[in-house]
């Protein structure tokens, strides 16, 4: 699909592809478009100082099985403050709260100052990020929308609000997690066009040398129905380099560790399959957590069974990136599929193309970080600005009939 001209029809969502090499001879074929788009939405926290009702009579795929709510009321309920492991076998049958303990600059009496002004502007700049992103090849919003930072289900509601404004009705799926910053993953869809069918958490589970546990961020596993097709999503945001590259990344090859057994287990019952793993993965796509703990390529001629597509990988060493340090662009966001995705064109959803989203909005446009992403905060002092992330976003396409 090299050579290809695009025209989008709106509203209806199909591309007409016309061959530039026999226009005399050319067949018009229509095209019915999903855009499937990641981002980090760097420390998106509500104003409210909070803490987790954990019931352990549920089961950890229960939405409810832990809630945020505020530090007051979770305080006044007399549930016992938990302070032993966090596992869903030492937690089962126990009713605790479990205190977040690093999030007390995201309230407005932190040194950020969070306050609702700035919370509001936060979720417009994002939604208009998000409503933005892949319209320009298809002329409509995406269908999927993994996120990472966000710290729980009330973010995801008021950012959903905000969307429906734009014309977009989503829905979503988010758990809380264990991580010491009280940040998850999560996934907006569109209502009209994606049905969850099943949903769970992946608990990457982290030893410290001392031999106690380090938590971070579930990976999300969502499957369901796009367009009527069966497909799974994993939204991740693997453990930070903090400390050095080397020095973390047996964190992050654990994390890849459980995700390729996720993906795995699905390929082993249906080689056919269709998977996307997004995430900022805080690793680059030719890091070994990536390329070899995964299995990935770069090339959809090389994927075969039991190894997995990374369109990312092409795009970094081109210079592209998603985040800036030190003037170095790194491509940690990225989106990975299973071989059905690129390999069975006449079946349902392809991959088409991958994109960094990255207008002039998004761009700091002076000082020293001139040219990186517009982050929301410089130290503690408030921007305006979106993320210190560009988002990312996959075009699907699959042929119909006129």
């Amino acid at each position: 699909m090299n050579n290809l001209l695009l025209r989008i029809i709106f509203p209806c969502f199909f591309i007409t592809l016309y061959s530039n090499v026999y226009a005399q001879n050319s067949q018009t074929r229509n095209f019915k478009t999903a855009t499937v788009m990641f981002y980090n939405v760097e420390n998106l926290y509500d104003t409210i100082k909070s803490a987790d009702i954990i019931n352990g009579n549920l089961l950890p795929e229960d939405p409810n099985y832990q809630i945020s709510v505020p530090e007051d009321s979770a305080l006044a309920s007399g549930l016992e403050i938990y302070k032993g492991e966090l596992s869903f076998e030492k937690l089962k049958g126990k009713q605790v709260i479990r205190k977040q303990i690093l999030t007390d600059e995201f309230y407005y009496q932190g040194t950020k100052v969070w306050n609702s002004k700035k919370y509001h502007q936060k979720i417009s700049n994002l939604a208009k990020v998000i409503s933005e992103a892949g319209r320009t090849e298809t002329h409509a919003s995406p269908a999927i929308v993994g996120l990472c930072e966000v710290e729980n289900e009330h973010v995801l509601n008021d950012l959903c609000k905000e969307l429906r404004k734009k014309g977009s009705v989503y829905g979503f799926v988010h758990f809380n997690s264990f991580d010491a910053r009280g940040v998850d993953t999560g996934l907006l869809y569109d209502k009209s066009r994606f049905i969850v069918t099943g949903q769970k958490r992946l608990i990457v589970s982290l030893e410290r040398n001392s031999g106690y546990r380090e938590y971070t961020r579930d990976i999300l596993w969502v499957e369901g129905l796009l367009d009527g097709e069966k497909m799974y999503f994993f939204v991740n945001h693997w453990p930070s380099r903090r400390g050095g590259e080397q020095a973390s990344m047996p964190k992050r090859i654990k994390a890849a560790e459980v995700l390729k057994k996720a993906m795995d287990s699905i390929l082993s019952v249906n080689p056919d399959a269709k998977i996307l793993a997004m995430g900022d993965y805080n690793d680059d796509p030719t890091s070994p957590s990536i390329k070899k703990t995964i299995g990935t390529f770069s090339r959809k001629s090389d994927v075969k069974k039991g190894l997995y597509f990374n369109p990312a990988e092409q795009l970094y060493k081109k210079g592209s990136g998603t985040l800036a340090y030190q003037d170095i662009f790194s491509f940690f966001d990225q989106q990975i599929m299973s071989p059905a995705m690129v390999s069975n064109p006449n079946q349902g959803y392809q991959y088409y193309s991958m994109n960094v989203f990255s207008p002039l909005y998004l761009t700091t446009k002076e000082g020293q970080w001139k040219g990186y992403p517009f982050r929301s905060f410089s130290g503690d002092n408030y921007t305006g600005g979106y993320s210190d992330h560009f988002p990312v976003y996959t075009i699907l396409i699959k042929e119909i009939n006129p």
